[in-house]
């Protein structure tokens, strides 16, 4: 579609995002109803502010001490722009903090030393926490600490020899190729079909695409729009295979067009993470997948794992993962290196033809 043939009404056109597509499938009717403003009211989700409010009265209404330093972080973190899962995930585990802090019979923040972060540390396993969980507290502990120094409440010494968590260092879980067909050939729900073939195709975040609304959707050039990611805050465009665009196609034309998001349930404006989940692990036992151990987040890892197989340079797969790092896509390689997977098979067969033998004969 050329740029002259776009609705200059529509402020995303210069960014390629092309709802007017739309009318290319289905007709001008169907296409006028999609995008009609809907005449239901819609509630809109807590903003910022509103989920700040709430840490904020859960803090006053707390008891332990420091609050008022804790409150003015929660203040410093909404000022920096942080997404809501960041400032919620900041409140809870300070919240849990402060909660031990107090139980440990600490009375003020200077009190804090290197021995009560350890202490800390100790009760978040004993707790059953993965180091994961664990590392992502401590974490969370320590830039609370960097922002009191900075408020010249507590001394550098804190920071000084800070405390390590040791990580796992495993691979992620793709889906076998057979699994994959096993599991599409059950999925008989238009709805369920598309959205497990875009986290399929386009690697997306199941949070991402659960956010996807309609006018995000680019059909003529199969592609979708993340304007901002949930975990990173950066925006990128990914791209979906034709068999994505079938299903996705099928959706569109059976969906309420009222509704602004791209996946919703049933009396809903959208679809949450747990219905997700829930349907997803129904599919797996209608495959006979149902002690696989698979998880939507695997949808992501085939994916990546996928194009790796078919040569895809790393580079450009870990933007269309919307990875900051490279070294965090590199783990993919170490999981699809069919390179080292012939040589190793070369080299078996090798000694069980008993050639490895001969050769180190001939070379005495």
């Amino acid at each position: 579609m050329q740029k002259e043939h776009l609705s200059h009404t529509n402020p995303n056109y210069l960014h390629g995002c092309y709802p007017l597509d739309l009318s290319d499938y289905f007709g001008e009717t169907h296409f006028s109803l999609i995008f009609k403003k809907s005449q239901t009211p819609f509630q809109p989700l807590p903003t910022r502010l509103a989920l700040l409010n709430r840490i904020l009265s859960n803090i006053n209404a707390g008891d332990f001490a420091g609050k008022h330093y804790f409150a003015q972080y929660m203040h410093h973190k909404y000022r920096r722009n942080c997404q809501p899962n960041t400032l919620r995930q900041a409140a809870t585990c300070l919240t849990q903090f402060f909660r031990f802090y107090r139980d440990s019979g600490k009375q003020h923040l200077q009190q804090m030393s290197r021995e009560d972060l350890e202490a800390f540390v100790e009760y978040q396993q004993d707790r059953g926490l993965k180091p994961n969980s664990v590392r992502t507290r401590l974490c969370t502990v320590y830039a609370f600490i960097h922002f009191l120094i900075e408020q010249k409440v507590l001394g550098y010494e804190l920071l000084e020899r800070k405390i390590k968590i040791k990580l796992p260092d495993q691979l992620p879980r793709a889906m076998e190729a057979a699994d994959v067909k096993q599991l599409l050939a059950v999925i008989d729900h238009m709805r369920d079909r598309a959205l497990i073939l875009l986290l399929l195709r386009t690697g997306m975040r199941i949070g991402e695409l659960l956010s996807t609304k309609v006018h995000d959707v680019d059909l003529s050039n199969q592609r979708i729009l993340i304007y901002q990611a949930d975990k990173t805050g950066l925006g990128r465009v990914v791209y979906y295979s034709g068999d994505a665009q079938t299903a996705l196609l099928s959706w569109l034309k059976t969906r309420n067009s009222f509704k602004e998001m791209l996946f919703y349930a049933q009396g809903r404006q959208s679809l949450g993470y747990e219905a997700a989940r829930c349907m997803f692990n129904k599919y797996l036992q209608k495959a006979g997948l149902g002690f696989s151990g698979y998880t939507l987040h695997c949808l992501r890892h085939t994916f990546a794992t996928d194009l790796l197989n078919a040569r895809m340079p790393l580079e450009c797969l870990r933007v269309l993962l919307g990875h900051t790092s490279l070294e965090v896509t590199r783990i993919y390689a170490r999981l699809s290196d069919k390179t080292r997977e012939r040589e190793y098979f070369t080299a078996m067969d090798r000694i069980l033809k008993g050639e490895s033998d001969a050769a180190n004969q001939c070379d005495h």
